[in-house]
């Protein structure tokens, strides 16, 4: 993947985020989409190696668009300004966690598990959290997992308090207050330009790979 084209493509595109200037430059779009697509779609296997219950999706049903839904938004540029693809089952519009790739001129990243579930997915995570904290203790302790991701990433709208009907002398409230169990890694212009860029987000995706099953399992109970 050509990640200095696809970069420099979205940073004109930041500043120059209108329907003419998209118009004029869309054949390069195509390019650089087409060379995202086409390493999403050598992605997909490697993280299946490790993570079967992602199934059988391809980069189409992982990618997000480029065009911005405007209606109820302040910001009216009609394009986004990154790549990004959520491979899981059902693609991006999965409600289960899986690994996010995103491609920015700005700041380009990894992240993974679930961004704001829906408030009875919530519930059951923390249900879950709440019987089985140790297990998801263990796994966010391991070594190569806080090396890569540090831990959750704490969102600005963590809870303040504990959630309702949990004891606030639970051992592990602070991972029930989490409304998004999600985590994130960045991507340096070093890492970027690797010609082992795909092994190494494989690599960090495996390390991923047993939050995101503990997550998943809520859908098994």
């Amino acid at each position: 993947m050509n990640t200095e084209k696809i970069l420099e493509f979205l940073g004109e595109l930041k500043q120059n985020n209108t329907r003419e200037w998209f118009s004029e430059n869309k054949s390069r779009f195509e390019v650089v989409r087409s060379d995202f697509e086409a390493f999403i779609n050598r992605l997909i296997p490697e993280v299946y190696k490790f993570d079967p219950g992602i199934g059988l999706v391809s980069a189409r049903d992982c990618m997000f668009r480029i065009y911005k839904d405007i209606r109820f938004s302040k910001d009216k540029s009609p394009y986004k300004t990154n790549f990004g693809a959520f491979i899981a089952e059902n693609g991006r519009k999965s409600v289960k966690a899986g690994y996010y790739v995103h491609l920015d001129s700005e700041e380009s990243f990894l992240g993974g598990g679930m961004y704001m579930p829906s408030p009875d997915i919530l519930r059951r995570v923390r249900q879950e959290i709440y019987f089985n904290a140790e297990a998801l203790n263990r796994i966010l302790e391991e070594k190569d997992f806080r090396e890569i991701y540090g831990g959750i990433h704490d969102m600005e709208d963590k809870l303040k308090n504990p959630p309702r009907d949990y004891p606030v002398d639970f051992r592990y409230i602070e991972l029930l207050k989490h409304k998004s169990y999600s985590v994130w890694h960045t991507l340096s212009p070093d890492a970027l330009k690797s010609g082992t860029l795909l092994e190494d987000i494989a690599c960090k995706f495996s390390a991923m790979a047993p939050f995101n099953a503990y997550l998943n399992h809520i859908f098994d109970l």
